[in-house]
């Protein structure tokens, strides 16, 4: 699909990396810029002392070591700059230019070329020279206050997801840059892209609610903030069940099957705005019903009944489901280093242009004699780049 699509990624870690696997998995040529001595700090992010996350995240990609800190190290970049579609940094703002790589002077040398940058809070701003890990962006995008219980303290997510809903943001913004260049005869651009805005985003209106009701939102643990009933529940043999009921007539369906159909009328239940006042009872209620049954008995009662619920799965569950098995949403993809190991499928799954697998993460540097070859560098140029420093 994204054959003949080259992009340039001198991100590091997360966000930058998930805007080009996504693109890479369709078959776009993204070429990681990495320093000689230690590459992409993604490396070092280890799981039983393998580099897991390099290997799922950075597969599909080709590695060029370059020192962008020297004159050469840069004019090597901007050669490929003439050869590429799109450029993605995640630079803290400014830092870009103090490199000698203004935005400016890449379009310079390439008029089409799509700059995506990166930054916690965007590059304009009070907030632009603060450092944007994901953690900060979770915090003050308003998503970690409603996060938890109302006793406890604010709950971060153990995982970057900041970073990989801007990832997904942005390799959407990349598309839409492209067909603007290629379909509606645009040319190249710069997107300014932070991750506070996607985070924020998904909280919903907020700030229209907070308008109109000068209330703030408390935390609800697993409950919705906005319907009920909608939480986790335990079953008789200590396991979880995710249930959300937040249509009327799935309200209906729920309170009929477990026998409280006295509920619908009930002033206290009979509408969501009542049954959001009234969740703790609404929980007990249908709580109770759920912890005296097994997990496998509720998920049969209630899939009968056709009311949303679902098991709350670790991944040794997700590994050995039926659904996840028959769809492929984990698959093996082959490894050097371990024969093989288990990574999430390419998806969106499309029926006529697929993604692939076309090689495994890269090493460092891997593919520098490669890349240098395509600028036009033989060998003698190539090995005095090595003597120099400047690659690998």
């Amino acid at each position: 699909m994204l054959e003949g699509v080259r992009i340039i990624d001198l991100s590091r870690l997360v966000a930058g990396n998930f805007i080009t696997l996504k693109m890479a998995d369709f078959g776009a040529d993204i070429i990681k810029i990495e320093n000689t001595r230690d590459g992409d700090p993604f490396r070092k992010w280890h799981g039983a002392g393998v580099a897991l996350h390099w290997k799922e995240y950075s597969r599909n990609k080709r590695s060029l070591t370059l020192d962008l800190r020297s004159e050469c190290g840069r004019e090597i970049l901007f050669k490929l700059v003439e050869t590429a579609d799109g450029l993605v940094e995640n630079f803290r703002p400014g830092t870009l230019e103090k490199m000698g790589l203004h935005p400016d002077l890449l379009l310079e040398r390439n008029p089409r070329l799509v700059v995506l940058r990166i930054s916690g809070f965007g590059q304009t701003g009070p907030y632009r020279s603060y450092g944007g890990f994901g953690t900060l962006v979770e915090a003050m995008s308003g998503y970690a206050e409603r996060s938890g219980f109302e006793d406890r303290e604010p709950v971060l997510p153990p995982l970057a997801l900041a970073d990989n809903v801007t990832g997904l943001t942005g390799a959407m913004a990349m598309m839409m840059a492209l067909y603007h260049r290629d379909v509606k005869g645009g040319s190249g651009q710069v997107i300014d892209l932070s991750l506070l805005e996607p985070m924020y985003a998904i909280l919903g209106p907020e700030a229209s609610r907070y308008r109109l009701t000068g209330t703030v939102k408390k935390r609800v643990g697993s409950a919705s903030s906005t319907s009920s009933p909608r939480n986790v529940y335990k079953t008789s043999d200590d396991r979880w069940v995710a249930m959300s009921a937040s249509m009327p007539t799935m309200v209906a369906r729920l309170f009929r099957a477990i026998g409280r159909e006295d509920m619908l009328s009930d002033p206290r239940y009979s509408t969501n705005t009542e049954r959001f006042k009234h969740r703790h009872e609404v929980d007990a209620i249908v709580g109770g019903w759920i912890r005296e049954r097994t997990l496998d008995e509720n998920l049969a009662f209630f899939r009968k009944h056709e009311i949303t619920v679902g098991p709350v799965y670790n991944i040794s569950q997700i590994v050995e489901d039926p659904h996840f098995i028959e769809r492929e949403i984990l698959v093996e993809v082959p490894d050097e280093e371990l024969g093989s190991l288990p990574m999430h499928n390419i998806f969106p799954r499309f029926s006529k242009t697929p993604g692939d697998f076309y090689r495994p993460a890269p090493k460092l540097g891997e593919h520098n004699s490669e890349i240098l070859e395509e600028l036009g560098f033989d060998e003698t140029a190539r090995s005095a780049l090595r003597e120099e420093g400047i690659t690998s």
